[in-house]
């Protein structure tokens, strides 16, 4: 009997690792994207070519971690165009942790606010963001998917727009760290 209390105890703590190791993936993925924060630089492309975005065009990107390490700041705008978000395209998004799951809620110049929910590939070189919902009009469209695949200097972010009509547009960035 007292092996038997012994062994479900043993069960038990080695179900209770296994649940908190599932549970720091998110956390991994959150601080491993803040190793991203600084001055970023690089081509666009999009998948039909967009007139408002032709192939090559410069972007620039700055992500900044914020509120005592518990958000991300991505903002993004073309290369060359004033800072001045009430004319220029000038998204932002927002990376947090929530409870057990990394989100990101994308401030679209759409008008709307995409929530996705983080997976990591099993390298951790790769977060993907799933679509989970919207807040606002999707009548132009919205957010609905983004890829972050990173290391130190360089990171690639896939990002698919979903077209009234549920017609995606997928943008590519292809960027080096300038700070």
């Amino acid at each position: 009997m007292k092996s038997l209390r012994l062994m479900l105890s043993v069960l038990f703590l080695m179900f209770l690792s296994t649940v908190a190791f599932a549970q720091s993936d998110p956390q991994k993925s959150f601080d491993k994207l803040k190793t991203l924060a600084g001055s970023w630089q690089g081509s666009a492309t999009t998948e039909p070519p967009q007139d408002e975005m032709p192939a090559g065009t410069l972007m620039q990107l700055s992500l900044r971690v914020t509120s005592r390490g518990n958000a991300l700041v991505h903002e993004m705008r073309e290369a060359g165009k004033p800072d001045d978000p009430a004319h220029y395209d000038h998204p932002v998004t927002m990376f947090y942790l929530d409870g057990d799951r990394l989100l990101l809620t994308h401030y679209c110049d759409a008008g709307n606010r995409p929530r996705m929910v983080a997976r990591t590939s099993p390298d951790g070189k790769t977060v993907e963001f799933d679509f989970i919902d919207v807040a606002g009009s999707t009548e132009y469209g919205h957010m609905h998917h983004a890829v972050f695949a990173f290391d130190a200097n360089h990171h690639i972010e896939d990002w698919t727009y979903m077209m009234p009509g549920d017609k995606p547009v997928h943008a590519h960035f292809n960027l080096q760290r300038t700070k």
